[in-house]
Formats: C-alpha cells, sequence, structure tokens
C-alpha cells in the first residue's frame, strides 16, 4: 500500500518507520527540506518532499500536524489527492477536527493514537512506538465503513489496542487522562519554582525521585502541545480542571482540620480507583 505521512515529527516519523517495515511505500512531506532529507538518510520513508503534491499517489495519508497548521494544511492537501484516498489524523483533538475535515472529504477518519514522548521532532522518533497503546477512531454516521476498516486494520498492525467512539466523548475522556495531567504537572513543577528558600529548592532538585520524575513528566513537554490541548479542547479541560481543583480544596481542609479519618477514606478510595485505568 502506498501509504503519506504529512507531518515528520514524532508521531509521523514513529508511524513512518513501522508501516515501511512492514512494507508499505511511505511518501513523507515536511515544511523543512532538511528534515526530509534526514527521513530518506535514515530509510524512514521511501520519498519525501516539502511538495503536498507527491500524496497524489497515496491510498492512505496521515495527518500527523499540529492541531494549530491542520485545517490550512487540509486547504492545501485535497486538490492533490485521488477521490479514492482514505485521509485520517492523530490529533489529540477530535470534534473540531472532524468538523473541520469530514464535510469536505468524504473518506476522512478521525484518529488519535495515544502514544508519544516528551520531546518533539523526528530525531526521537521510534520503531514499536505504538505497541499495546491505545488508538482511537472517531468515526461518524457519513464515514464510509471500508475507509474505517482500513485505517482499524493499519492500526492493529502496529499492534494497538484499537476503540472507537463519537469525536465529541473522545474529547471529554482525553481532558481527564491526557490534557488534565498535562496541566496538573506543569503547575506542580511551577509550585516547587516558587519555593522561596534556594537552599530548600536546591535541596529538593537532589533529593527528587521516581515519584516526582513521573508526576513532573508531562508538564516538562514541549509548550506547544499543551497550548493545543487548552485552546482546542477549552470547554472539556475547564470542567476537569474545576473538578480537580474542587478535589484539593477538600484535601487542604481535612489537613487543616486534621481530619485524618476523612483523608485515610479518601486515600483508600484512590488507592483502589486508580487500579480501573488500563496502563
Amino acid at each position: 500500500m502506498y501509504i503519506g505521512i504529512v507531518g515528520l515529527g514524532l508521531i509521523g516519523g514513529s508511524l513512518a518507520i513501522d508501516l515501511r517495515q512492514q512494507g508499505h511505500r511511505v511518501l513523507g512531506v515536511s515544511r523543512r527540506a532538511e528534515t526530509c532529507q534526514q527521513a530518506i538518510d535514515q530509510g524512514i520513508v521511501d520519498e519525501a518532499s516539502t511538495d503536498l503534491g507527491l500524496m497524489a499517489t497515496a491510498q492512505v495519508v496521515f495527518l500527523c500536524t499540529p492541531l494549530a497548521a491542520m485545517a490550512t494544511t487540509v486547504d492545501q492537501l485535497l486538490p492533490h489527492l485521488s477521490p479514492a484516498t482514505i485521509l485520517t489524523d492523530v490529533g489529540s483533538v477530535k470534534a473540531l477536527v472532524v468538523d473541520w475535515i469530514a464535510p469536505r472529504w468524504s473518506n476522512f477518519v478521525g484518529g488519535h493514537p495515544m502514544a508519544g514522548k516528551a520531546e518533539s521532532g523526528l530525531d526521537v522518533a521510534e520503531a514499536g512506538l505504538f505497541v499495546d497503546r491505545a488508538y482511537v477512531l472517531t468515526p461518524i454516521e457519513t464515514t464510509p465503513a471500508a475507509a474505517v476498516e482500513t485505517v482499524a486494520a493499519l492500526a492493529q498492525s502496529l499492534q494497538c489496542r484499537v476503540y472507537y467512539c463519537q469525536p465529541e466523548t473522545h474529547d471529554r475522556a482525553v481532558a481527564w487522562i491526557s490534557h488534565l495531567p498535562v496541566m496538573v504537572s506543569a503547575s506542580l513543577i511551577a509550585a516547587c519554582a516558587q519555593e522561596p528558600d534556594l537552599t530548600v529548592l536546591t535541596l529538593a532538585q537532589k533529593l527528587a525521585s521516581s515519584g516526582f520524575r513521573d508526576t513532573s513528566r508531562v508538564g516538562g513537554g514541549t509548550p506547544e502541545l499543551g497550548i493545543m490541548m487548552a485552546r482546542y479542547n477549552q470547554a472539556a479541560l475547564l470542567k476537569t480542571l474545576s473538578s480537580y481543583r474542587q478535589q484539593l480544596d477538600q484535601i487542604i481542609q481535612e489537613i487543616e482540620q486534621n481530619n485524618w479519618v476523612a483523608l485515610e477514606q479518601r486515600l483508600s478510595f484512590t488507592q483502589a480507583e486508580r487500579t480501573k485505568y488500563e496502563f
């Protein structure tokens, strides 16, 4: 199969590596000629160009650009595609993307592979990034079943766990388990940085271990990603942030009141609740 990748960053590059290893012919487009040459030199793609016309022969095209660039990219891309080409994306927000693209391209399937790193760019792309990770597809009533089946088969070939839901349901769910954690993690880092005693702060930085490493990881990622989450999933994210603030207020109150029984009940509940999430 001829597969196009528009956007050769972490996700696009990792998709290209895995799909090419499976025998597909992979065509990559990047806005930077240097990135295109790097992708060719490293054997990540078969062909690469800054010209979207390279996608003319692709049977499936993955849109891997940042959300902020997606609408403009689609405007420039669609005239080059064959009517039979299946278009899908990897954006972390689905309702807006589906609203943008589905009315203009009938063979569009909204998608979101739930994988990534704190770093970005082709340099950190790797084989096997998607193994045993969730890959969400968000078809709507007008999405052709054959297009959904094709994208699902490609996702399954990456050894992903494929899930299906409505775009709005996806956005509410990822607000809880992806977008809220980024904001909470960033707030943790910012709060630590406000420690006024430099001796204490320096010691804390030296003593930081797995607990701080794990809870601060996503807050230390690229700012662009956090901005896109907040901008394009604003309503759902604000609801989760409000709920989280209420939980913090309750914890503060319990500690101020020496209510250790209530705090223990809360921590026992969260200990049990955490086991319900699939990592």
